[in-house]
């Protein structure tokens, strides 16, 4: 639930204000001073087939629904707001990107102080541009891991898989990008441990490294022992066709996971498309992402979603079943028992502005 409180009510006020501001006191013929408010929103319907429909209060989650994150709550349910403030000149800027909502909130869950602005805020970064070739950013930014994103505009599919929502959503730090040839990128960062975005609560920190070409990107995390090592990319294999890849592998002394999904999507005209995720995860040790509750499960997701835009609304329908090799309390059907196999539909309607 989000926490309401009159400093919140003044960071947005203030926020709004300075791009209020800014977009009429600026230079209209500037061609380096652009400055921009952007963002969604996003709603859906969701339905269990053959599982439970309610949502139990005392644990604060539903009775049946996939373990990875969003798109989870029974019935008519909201997704979230997202607003987002840029401003850009010719080498420096920030970008402040808020969200509202249940979907914003359980994308900045692990924010250790529920301040004003903690509660709203999904990234909040300045970036300099100290050579045309490199880029210094500081602050608060959404993870280069993994294959999906937090925005439901970011993703082809409306929920999300085992593999992103158990990567690190956000980092708080100091990255350097820099450009080594015109295919070839390079990204390092020092950051807080994953997740904590508003400070650092125990005096370590992450290090991270993406080496990218043509779009095939290597991601690497470690912090205090543990390790990621992540790839995401994709190939258009004609005009219609196009094929998604991630894979990870996460250790943490004996606990993790690793797992493959591809992503294979098809564009039957300009507003309508369909996509398939077909996802692998397994868990290393009992690491509790699956709801077994035993050692070294595994579970197959496969999400169909069709999509239709209708200008700046789309429309996805998603019908996803998730099958694990042992019961999990995540699928309990309506008499509340652990099952192996969970299906599931969504309706889910995003609109960007």
């Amino acid at each position: 639930m989000i926490v309401h409180t009159n400093y919140g009510k003044y960071f947005l006020t203030f926020l709004f204000t300075l791009l209020y501001t800014a977009i009429f006191s600026q230079d209209k013929d500037s061609e380096t001073n652009k400055i921009s408010l952007t963002g969604s929103i996003d709603t859906y319907f969701r339905v269990n087939l053959n599982g439970d429909n309610s949502f139990n209060e005392a644990s604060g989650l539903p009775n049946a629904a996939p373990g990875s994150s969003f798109a989870n709550l029974p019935g008519f349910a909201l997704g979230m707001a997202n607003a987002i403030i840029s401003y850009e000149r010719e080498k420096v800027g920030f970008v402040g990107d808020l969200v509202f909502g249940p979907r914003g909130t359980d994308a900045i869950f692990a924010s250790p102080i529920y301040s004003a602005t903690g509660n709203i805020v999904n990234q909040l970064y300045a970036y300099w541009k100290v050579h045309e070739s490199i880029k210094l950013t500081l602050g608060n930014f959404n993870t280069y891991m993994g294959y999906e994103g937090i925005s439901p505009t970011a993703n082809f599919n409306y929920s999300t898989s085992y593999l992103f929502s158990y990567g690190p959503f956000s980092h708080t730090g100091l990255k350097v990008d820099i450009a080594l040839s015109e295919k070839f990128n390079l990204m390092l960062a020092v950051m807080n441990p994953t997740d904590q975005t508003e400070l650092n609560p125990t005096g370590k920190y992450a290090l991270g490294a993406q080496l990218a070409y043509d779009g095939q990107n290597l991601n690497i995390l470690t912090e205090d022992g543990a390790y990621e090592i992540d790839f995401t990319g994709g190939f258009n294999l004609s005009d219609q066709v196009y094929l998604g890849l991630n894979a990870a592998l996460y250790d943490n002394d004996g606990l993790g996971f690793a797992g493959v999904a591809i992503y294979p999507q098809y564009i039957t005209s300009d507003t309508v498309s369909l996509g398939l995720r077909a996802e692998y995860f397994s868990e290393i040790g009992d690491y509790g992402a699956i709801g077994t509750g035993l050692e070294d499960t595994e579970v197959f997701a496969l999400t169909l979603t069709g999509s239709t835009k209708i200008g700046d609304l789309t429309i996805k329908p998603e019908l996803r079943l998730d099958s694990a090799t042992e019961k999990s309390v995540n699928f309990q059907n309506k008499d509340l028992q652990p099952q192996k196999h969970l299906s599931s539909f969504v309706l889910a309607a995003i609109y960007v502005f």
